[in-house]
């Protein structure tokens, strides 16, 4: 039988990363990817087959569903209480029930966020492993991925399912590691630094290049946990089929976050660029990724050097400009 992969969110920046890659495997020659997506384009390929629609609707994923044989479950929404039920909670368990009642289907992967772990909004006194209960942060996204993980985890208790949960921080592509940092109305995600030391300040350090050093309450340098496009499509693709990889949970993030001191102190030294501190209320989090190294043999290729050194020397076409996939 020829192995068929569902792959929601397939316009996204993961999905997108993903493909290239799934394409590319040589012991991945013999599958076929279906695309779920809701309205963006999608390039055709020759193993690549497209399903549009809204995965808040039953017969939509049930059409999607014929044939497959694992589903990489990559669809979200940020911010955004209008449609976050209906994706997160609706469209999980429209794939989930599918899932499980056909008769081809193998696999589930579920790509979840540290968010359902509280991020770096609440204190962390030891690394947090994917034994540590959910602590979602306020807003609808973190309780989305808690939501997401229990559900999933509910589907191996009640029907045996064979699936895992990739867990990952925030994800990095491109120069999005460099405007995180940026002062400007350009800024990637949060938090957004302007507002946090006035527009005044805010576009002298544009004019200058300065690097803001979070730090938190107590006055120490913030951890804050990042994982590269490209770690977490490896990770992905060795969870696919991996026997290990049943019914587990694993984080997948860098070997150790990135310490917004030694951030700053590496760009002062390799790219001459001035620093300035900014208290934040944000604690620093160590996102441990021991178990998906000792049950997967995965290993992250990005460090903190090799993270800002891609992110400063990416050079951007003019017609790739920068996109904000979602709110927040």
């Amino acid at each position: 039988m020829t192995k068929r992969i569902l792959v929601t969110g397939a316009a996204g920046k993961v999905g997108g990363a993903f493909l290239r890659r799934f394409f590319d495997e040589p012991h991945l020659q013999d599958w076929i990817a279906r695309a779920f997506v809701h309205s963006r384009p999608m390039e055709a390929h020759n193993r690549l087959e497209v399903v549009r629609g809204t995965i808040a609707d039953m017969d939509t994923v049930n059409r999607a569903m014929e044939g497959v044989t694992h589903v990489l479950h990559l669809a979200t929404v940020k911010e955004t209480p209008q449609d976050i039920m209906d994706v997160a909670v609706k469209g999980l368990f429209w794939l989930l029930e599918a899932s499980r009642m056909s008769p081809t289907f193998e696999q589930f992967i579920l790509i979840g966020g540290d968010a359902g772990m509280g991020h770096f909004v609440y204190p962390h006194p030891i690394p947090v492993t994917e034994q540590q209960k959910h602590s979602a942060y306020p807003g609808c996204y973190a309780l989305s991925k808690v939501l997401e993980e229990v559900m999933l985890e509910q589907y191996y208790i009640q029907y045996n399912l064979n699936g895992c949960c990739l867990r990952a921080p925030w994800i990095m592509e491109k120069d999005d590691f460099k405007y995180q940092l940026s002062f400007g109305d350009d800024v990637f995600g949060g938090p957004r630094w302007r507002d946090l030391v006035g527009v005044q300040k805010a576009d002298e350090y544009v004019r200058s290049g300065a690097i803001p050093v979070m730090l938190a309450p107590n006055g120490k340098p913030v951890k804050r946990n990042f994982v590269h496009v490209d770690d977490l499509v490896s990770a992905i693709i060795a969870a696919l089929d991996a026997p290990t990889a049943k019914q587990q949970t694993f984080n997948i993030c860098m070997d150790e976050p990135v310490d917004y001191r030694a951030l700053g102190n590496y760009l002062a030294q390799s790219r001459g660029l001035p620093t300035v501190d900014i208290t934040t209320p944000f604690h620093a989090t160590w996102l441990d990724n021991t178990k998906a190294k000792f049950l997967l043999g995965w290993r992250p290729e990005y460090d903190l050097k090799k993270m800002t050194d891609a992110a400063w020397n990416y050079q951007r076409a003019a017609d790739d400009p920068r996109i904000i996939w979602y709110p927040g």
